[in-house]
Order: structure tokens, then sequence, then C-alpha cells
């Protein structure tokens, strides 16, 4: 989707290059990793000479800048220039989110409030609204949604479940594998699946996706590797940041906060399409859970 200069700010580009680096080839990478490295110097290049500094061609050169979300390198060109703007403003470097055993623990909060940051920047940007909306469409008019998830992602998967019950509409969080499947072949067209893995090849999660296809459900990949097994048994695939592991951060810890947007994003267009009677059943839920507590 084309963006307009005014709308790249801080890291953004980079942000989208990481997110976009495990479908890239290797000569659309190094494209891509140049011109995010180094933006005010790509800015004065024309296609041919980015080009052989890259070692590509002129077509890699084009085709990296539409990946990337513009017409063409005219487009790509004027957004390098917008970024070495910013860089030449005298911001203050980023924050390294690498947390050592001994680091205080305002470090540490700091450290982990900028690498969530990092995460939801990089989800947001790769993330495919196009695929997004379909996604939407697709549960807001589903006779009930399985979602699967083991582990983190589980803990993702009976988030999305939740939100759905709240506003009225079927829906169900398998973590065992078994009962996965198993609940897979029942479904039929009309119902839909999603499966949240970042790896992209878990097995528990893929393997009652791909039941699910073959019964004709339609089915959501919440996914950090575009380009994982998961998203063979995908209709539509959302794709969430590629997690910093770290020693004392686990991927899982950093994926999660990916998830939790893409799912928020889905369960937001659910609501709106669905709005007259989400409304009303968000209220009862909240009237009773308050007398409950009264």
């Amino acid at each position: 989707m084309p963006q307009d200069v005014t709308e790249i700010f801080g890291g953004a580009l980079a942000a989208r290059v990481r997110a976009l680096a495990p479908s890239m080839t290797r000569s659309v990478q190094r494209v891509a990793e140049t011109v995010a490295g180094d933006p005010a110097g790509c800015a004065a290049l024309t296609v041919t000479r980015l080009a052989e500094r890259t070692g590509t061609s002129e077509a890699t050169v084009v085709r990296t800048a539409r990946l990337l979300g513009y017409p063409g390198y005219r487009d790509l060109r004027l957004a390098l220039a917008g970024l070495a703007a910013q860089q030449q403003s005298g911001r203050a470097p980023a924050l390294t989110t690498d947390i050592a055993v001994d680091d205080p623990i305002a470090d540490v909060v700091a450290k982990l409030a900028h690498d969530e940051r990092q995460a939801l920047a990089d989800t947001a940007a790769g993330l495919d609204t196009v695929q997004l909306g379909a996604a939407v469409a697709a549960v807001a008019a589903a006779r009930r949604t399985d979602v699967y998830g083991v582990g983190a992602s589980g803990l993702v998967a009976q988030d999305l479940v939740q939100k759905l019950l709240r506003i009225g509409l079927m829906a169900h969080a398998h973590s065992d594998p078994h009962l996965a499947v198993t609940n897979a072949v029942q479904l039929r067209t009309g119902d839909v699946a999603v499966a949240i893995t970042h790896s992209g090849t878990t097995r528990d999660v893929v393997e009652p996706l791909r039941v699910a296809f073959e019964q004709g459900a339609t089915t959501v990949a919440i996914t950090g590797r575009p380009g994982g097994a998961v998203t063979q048994y995908a209709d539509q695939v959302l794709t969430t940041s590629t997690a910093r592991e770290s020693e004392l951060r686990p991927a899982a810890m950093s994926s999660r906060t990916g998830q939790l947007l893409v799912v928020d994003c889905l369960f937001v267009g659910v609501a709106q399409r669905t709005y007259d009677t989400a409304a009303p059943a968000l209220a009862a839920s909240y009237e009773a859970l308050a007398h409950r507590h009264r």
C-alpha cells in the first residue's frame, strides 16, 4: 500500500524490512537492507546506481520498492529522503534490548518497554490489511470459529476466543492436539479455523488447520514466518514481527506481543462488522460480570 513521506516515522521502513525479510529472496533482501541502513545515501542514487551498489538488477530494485509498499522506485526515494531528514534531526539512537544478568531493574523495564514497542511497530508495518479484512469478514459471518495454539500461542488463542464470546460469537480454543483435530473434522464451509504459531511449523497447530482446510472451512494463520508450513493451509496469512530472542527473553515472549496486536485488530474489525449484535452482547457480559462481583 503506498505511503506518503509524512507517514514514515521512526524506524518504520526498517521495521517493514525486518517483518518481510523471511519471505524475501537474497537479492531483494540485500536491496531492502541497504536502503533501510543508509536512507540518506540511497535517496541520492538512481535505480541503476542502487542496483550497482547492491550487486543486483534494476528490476530487483523496483521489485523491492513494490514489496516494501511503494508504487515504484521514485516513491521509495522520496520516503528515503524523509527518513534521512529524520535521522539528521538529532533524535537519540535506539535503545538496545539485550538484557544482562546484572542489569538494574530500571534498565530491564526500559529495555523491555522498547522491545515491546518495536514488536508492535514491526507487526503493524508488515500486516497485510487486505488479508486482515478478508479474515474479519470470514469470522464475522462464521457459524463457529476454532482457534489453535499451544504454549505461549495457546494463551493468545484463548484471548481471541474470550473476545469473540463477549460479543456473542461461537468460538472455541484448542491447545490439546487430539481435541483440535477432532474438532477440525467437524468444520464445514462457513466455519473458520485460526492457527497461531510464531514459527509457522508447530505440528500440533499445523495439523488441525490442515484438516480444517480440507473440510472446506476458511483458514487463517497468524505467524511470524510467512513461508512456514502453516501457510500452505491458510486462506489468509497475518504476519507478526520476527521476535528477537535472548537468553533472558525467549522468542515466545516477544512474539506474543505481535500476536496480541493482530488478535486485537481482528477482533475490533469483527466487532465493527457485527456492531448491531456485538454491542448488546458486550453490554450484557459487562452486566453479568458486574453482578457477579456485587
